[in-house]
């Protein structure tokens, strides 16, 4: 790996480690400082942000910005407010809670749109040094993802206790997976991509043919729903992509209610006090299962590799259903994660792989900003907030813990998502055909190279 791709594997480790920091762990911090029943709130911040912001950035980096620059000066705002936040959290146990939804709402609304302008800048500056998108970018990507679970890895054993810094694996409620500390690692690595971004080479601002405002934001892509066969599809997007961020906002609460059972061996689990480090076998098995894409697509098709998907989704809630913090029920936790990476890969790369297949070349970046409109932005919002209905019906807060019926509240989930895999594959018709004669071909990375739509930008 030459240095140019050393420095952007560099960027992308720390785009996806200032979100690690926090995704998954932030709830229970939030149950601590008196804010447990607005969690869904704080997730589906990060879809309604989604809906507008992406697009907004992509057209001042089209016209106005490099993409470097709009990188670096959206990581310096979104780092600002982070820091906000952990001062917010070191001055007062139980924050004003407007004044902290306003700045978390600052810091994801900036950093969402960083999330395609990582790619735009990797994408334009790998162009622009004549090499190969669809052969260098993959591994480039995959430190991002190594970023995300490292940073996870930190939290969930990083301590601070009475001035002294330490790492452990066993009970203590000082872990900054537990505390507004893992604000302060979010703000610190933003600030220094900030920083780092400075050093990145130029990218040549494009001349674009003149476009209304409609094409600029991408609505032409909405004719679309008048295929019947895409409108399903959207349609399928959205209901599916009301799964992204149940387990992002509740699993960590989830595993950790189980530090407050009366028996000893549970409480003192290894589940019940790393919840953050389990669930980032999540992020391990999607970095693995992005590989077996193109091989699914190609030999069973779209209908087929969706299905696996919602079926993955079920096991995923399922799992959690079922499981237990002690062995042998610990094994289901562990497979839940394991089979996120066919839920979510299967999904959301295997579904923009097919847009970009299907779609007219003047339709395909604004028909892959609708397709992530759908489920990062339309279906991430409603199954937040309907999962955080769900989760507050069957559990309560109870000294800065979560507990309650979790089972009740899995089961609720893994019969939505059964529910959405019947209807989808009674009424969706696969484009391709059985023999294969007709099928498309699929590249072979399982990777999108349009820095305008690429897909696989991690919502976990």
């Amino acid at each position: 790996m030459n240095s140019l791709k050393i420095r952007l594997s560099a960027m992308n480790f720390l785009e996806f480690a200032v979100w690690g920091a926090y995704l998954t762990c932030m709830g229970n911090y939030l149950g601590k400082a008196g804010m447990g029943e607005e969690i869904a709130w704080f997730y589906a911040i990060q879809g309604i942000v989604s809906i507008f912001m992406p697009t907004l950035m992509g057209i001042i980096a089209d016209k106005f910005i490099q993409p470097q620059r709009l990188l670096g000066i959206c990581h310096l705002v979104a780092g600002l407010a982070m820091l906000a936040l952990f001062y917010m959290g070191l001055t007062n146990e139980c924050p004003d809670k407007t004044t902290f939804i306003a700045l978390y709402t600052v810091s994801v609304a900036f950093y969402m749109p960083t999330l395609a302008l990582s790619n735009t800048t990797a994408f334009t500056i790998l162009k622009d040094n004549g090499m190969d998108t669809v052969k260098d970018f993959p591994p480039i990507r995959v430190l991002g993802t190594v970023g995300f679970i490292i940073s996870m890895w930190f939290v969930n054993c990083a301590t601070f206790e009475d001035g002294t810094f330490g790492f452990t694996l066993a009970q203590n409620d000082f872990k900054f997976q537990y505390t507004y500390r893992q604000f302060l690692v979010s703000g610190i690595l933003s600030l220094s991509l900030f920083a780092y971004c400075l050093t990145l080479p130029q990218c040549r601002l494009v001349t674009k043919p003149r476009q209304s405002l409609s094409e600029q934001l991408g609505l032409n892509a909405f004719k679309l729903f008048k295929e019947r066969r895409m409108a399903l599809f959207f349609i399928f997007s959205m209901l599916l992509g009301m799964s992204l961020q149940i387990t992002n906002g509740f699993a960590g609460p989830f595993l950790t209610s189980f530090k407050s059972s009366p028996l000893p061996e549970i409480a003192d689990s290894f589940a019940a006090n790393n919840a953050t480090m389990l669930v980032s076998i999540s992020q391990v098995s999607e970095a693995l299962c992005i590989l077996l894409i193109p091989f699914f697509l190609k030999r069973f098709g779209i209908k087929t590799v969706m299905l696996v998907a919602m079926s993955a989704w079920v096991l995923r809630f399922g799992f959690f259903g079922i499981g237990a913090p002690t062995f042998p029920g610990v094994t289901l936790f562990f497979l839940s994660c394991i089979v996120y990476g066919v839920a979510f890969d299967f999904f959301n790369v295997s579904g923009g792989l097919y847009v970009d297949q299907e779609c007219d070349p003047s339709t395909k970046a604004s028909a892959q900003g609708l397709f992530m409109l759908m489920t990062n932005g339309l279906g991430a919002t409603i199954g937040t907030l309907g999962a955080g209905i769900v989760v507050n019906h069957f559990c309560h807060w109870e000294n800065g813990v979560l507990v309650g019926d979790w089972e009740s509240a899995w089961i609720v989930f893994a019969a939505y998502a059964l529910v959405v895999a019947v209807l989808f594959m009674l009424v969706f018709k696969n484009p391709d055909n059985n023999s294969g004669k007709n099928r498309r071909e699929i590249p072979s990375t399982g990777f999108n190279e349009d820095p305008d739509g690429f897909v696989n930008d991690k919502t976990i």
